[in-house]
């Protein structure tokens, strides 16, 4: 029996945005939601305690970096990622794939064949195979809720040859991650071990039809939810677009959805607009070290804006010395309602860490009640409006 499921609660009637919710074992997800990156195992220098309070309901956690640091045995052996990271609520694993595409901008440290990807870490120089059997038992052994079949992202910019070819091995290797899959689910099932999800990649790079060959052929297998890859890798905003416009009008309806490495603020509409559940990004966390932190739509906060974009606010700028206002006057996160924009200033400019962690609670709240803004109008038929509102 599966322990994990989606059910669709609400559909907008102008577009084809929608709320539902994912069924897991370590609990529910109600959708749409906003996935932070926990890269190594932590959200960057939030406790799971904060990350509850903030409202994050599932985070991503990186197998290629599990795999080197600490090593797999060591967590399997600490009872799993719930346990070592003392986090209770769903987990989401990705594959691998996203990273030795990002090892693969230098030639010499990756070689990819139908059998797997060999590699180089980035640590110590040793070599190490990924294939879609071994990602499949690693991330069974991490124990995540939600695992990503092994697939070969496509770079940005090759030709229509290449992303084909590129997108044949990945079909190729979405057979053998959900063979094995399912070869560790019985195993599993002895040693009464949650149901772990299984999602298949959609691939194809920029071409329409490669996009809904691809779309078509992962939607025809068995996989438990639908994630779309490949977006985030060098295209423009409208290119992604297409790509959704081409993908999820095939996208069976009882799958949850989720889109791999997007999450700016014009992007979430976007996502939404077209159906997607979930989606993952290090941007609101990353911004947050860097001093940017988020501000809404009231006038206080544009007037104050620094001209970065319109949603961001470039806590560092000197103008942030003296105002000893809170980051946003309406925002009730733990850090809006016991600081002022001129101690997060201060933090910054004298490298305390304490302001990347203020930084970060902040962003994480702004996106996720964003997100349950948008919850909301897909309730009451008032996407649009909210999106316009923003955008």
């Amino acid at each position: 029996m599966r322990d994990f499921s989606f059910t669709q609660l609400h559909k907008d009637k102008k577009t084809q945005a929608r709320t539902g919710v994912i069924h897991t074992p370590h609990g529910d997800i109600r959708t749409p939601a906003f996935v932070p990156c926990g890269t190594q195992a932590t959200v960057k220098s939030l406790t799971p305690d904060e990350l509850d309070t903030i409202g994050v309901q599932l985070f991503f956690v990186n197998t290629y970096h599990m795999y080197l640091r600490p090593g797999i045995g060591v967590v399997k052996k600490a009872g799993g990622l719930h346990k070592f990271m003392n986090w209770n609520g769903p987990i989401m694993t990705d594959s691998g794939g996203f990273q030795i595409f990002s090892l693969a901008k230098k030639a010499s440290l990756v070689k990819i064949s139908d059998e797997g990807v060999e590699f180089q870490s980035h640590w110590d120089g040793t070599k190490h195979l990924f294939t879609p059997e071994s990602s499949m038992r690693w991330q069974s052994a991490l124990g995540g809720d939600m695992h990503i079949a092994f697939d070969d992202c496509t770079p940005y910019g090759v030709s229509h040859e290449k992303a084909r070819l590129s997108m044949e091995r990945t079909h190729r290797w979405a057979q053998r991650s959900l063979a094995e899959h399912k070869k560790l689910h019985k195993k599993n099932i002895v040693l009464k071990t949650p149901y772990q999800a299984l999602y298949g990649s959609i691939q194809g790079s920029v071409f329409k039809d490669l996009r809904q060959e691809s779309a078509k052929f992962i939607s025809g297998m068995d996989f438990d939810g639908i994630a779309i890859g490949g977006v985030s890798v060098g295209e423009s905003k409208k290119q992604m677009v297409d790509v959704l416009d081409w993908v999820t009008p095939v996208l069976p309806d009882d799958k949850p959805r989720h889109l791999l490495g997007v999450g700016e603020i014009d992007d979430i509409f976007t996502l939404v607009e077209h159906g997607i559940d979930t989606f993952d990004c290090v941007q609101p966390t990353r911004l947050a070290r860097m001093g940017t932190v988020l501000v809404g739509n009231n006038p206080i906060n544009q007037l104050a804006n620094t001209p970065i974009k319109k949603h961001e606010l470039d806590i560092t700028n000197t103008r942030y010395a003296k105002d000893f206002g809170p980051i946003e006057k309406d925002c009730s996160c733990y850090t809006c309602t016991h600081f002022t924009r001129a101690y997060l200033h201060h933090l910054f400019h004298v490298k305390e860490l304490l302001g990347y962690r203020l930084a970060t609670i902040h962003n994480l709240h702004f996106i996720h009640r964003l997100v349950d803004d948008i919850r909301e109008s897909i309730q009451d038929h008032s996407f649009l409006e909210l999106k316009r509102s923003w955008i």
